[in-house]
This record gives structure tokens, C-alpha cells and sequence, in this order.
């Protein structure tokens, strides 16, 4: 049985009828298997902190002043570390403020941390050994708190 592309190339005029592709093949030499060398893994984990416990030499607060949005990788590096960081966002712009807050909460949940609003535009973000302490001050209704008031 021809092939239907054939046939078809056939139909259109683009062969030629008489042209046989069929061609003899070739004797197929055999393929030796060999198994894929496989590099061993280490695997990298660090030790699971205690809820209670602090590192030891937890001396260091960070204060961080970003400008843009990208800023949030040293955020996101420090906080990692188990270091608490400060945000004032004093000097951003609301929409790349927000997205900030957005990412600020979304780290402190995956780590089991901690986001409190200090002020209107300051944020403190605790890891899970940091216990903070002090008196929530309510926030009072003639207060416009816009996006920050989550």
C-alpha cells in the first residue's frame, strides 16, 4: 500500500507516479545497553528550629528603607536567616508597597513567622524564635489605613 502523502503529492502533480521510495534497508546492528551513571546526592538540611529556642548570638534587628520592589530579595535573604527585619515603607510608591506587604506576608507564613504593623508604614517581621512583646495599640477609626490595615 503507497503512502497517502504520496498519493497525494501524486494527485497535485508535485511527483512522479513510476518513483518507487521504497528503499531496502539495512541490516540493523545491535545496540549495546549500558546503564546511565547516576552522581550521588547529598542531601542539604538544616537543622529544624525549636519554637523556643533563639540561635545562638541573635544580636541583629535589620531596617531596611526599600525604594522598589526589587528590594525584597535582601528582605527575603535576611528573614531566611532567622534574622527580624524591620520594613519602613515611607518612600515607596502604594501599588509597589503593597505587592511588598503582599510577599512580606506570604514569607512570614511559609517560614511560621510573624508580620506586625509598628506604624502605618513600618512593619516588623519576626521568624518563629522571636517573641515580641508590648501592647497592641488599636487603630483608631479616623484613621485612614488604607491597604495596610490587613
Amino acid at each position: 500500500m503507497a503512502n497517502p502523502l504520496r498519493k497525494t503529492m501524486v494527485y497535485l502533480g508535485l511527483a512522479d507516479e513510476d518513483y518507487d521510495d521504497v528503499m531496502p534497508e539495512a541490516p540493523a546492528a545491535p545496540v549495546a545497553r549500558t546503564e546511565p551513571k547516576r552522581a550521588e546526592v547529598t542531601p542539604l538540611r538544616r537543622p529544624a528550629p525549636s519554637k523556643h529556642s533563639a540561635p545562638a548570638g541573635m544580636s541583629e534587628i535589620l531596617t531596611v528603607h526599600p525604594r522598589q520592589y526589587r528590594d525584597v530579595q535582601s528582605i527575603a535573604h535576611t528573614f531566611r536567616e532567622g534574622i527580624p527585619v524591620i520594613v519602613n515603607l515611607s518612600q515607596m510608591s502604594p501599588p509597589d508597597a503593597k505587592r511588598l506587604i503582599d510577599f512580606a506576608c506570604g514569607l512570614t507564613e511559609g517560614l511560621y513567622g510573624k508580620i506586625e504593623r509598628v506604624t502605618s508604614q513600618v512593619f516588623l517581621l519576626s521568624p518563629e524564635h522571636v517573641a515580641v512583646s508590648g501592647e497592641q495599640a488599636e487603630v483608631a477609626p479616623e484613621v485612614d489605613a488604607g491597604f495596610f490595615g490587613q
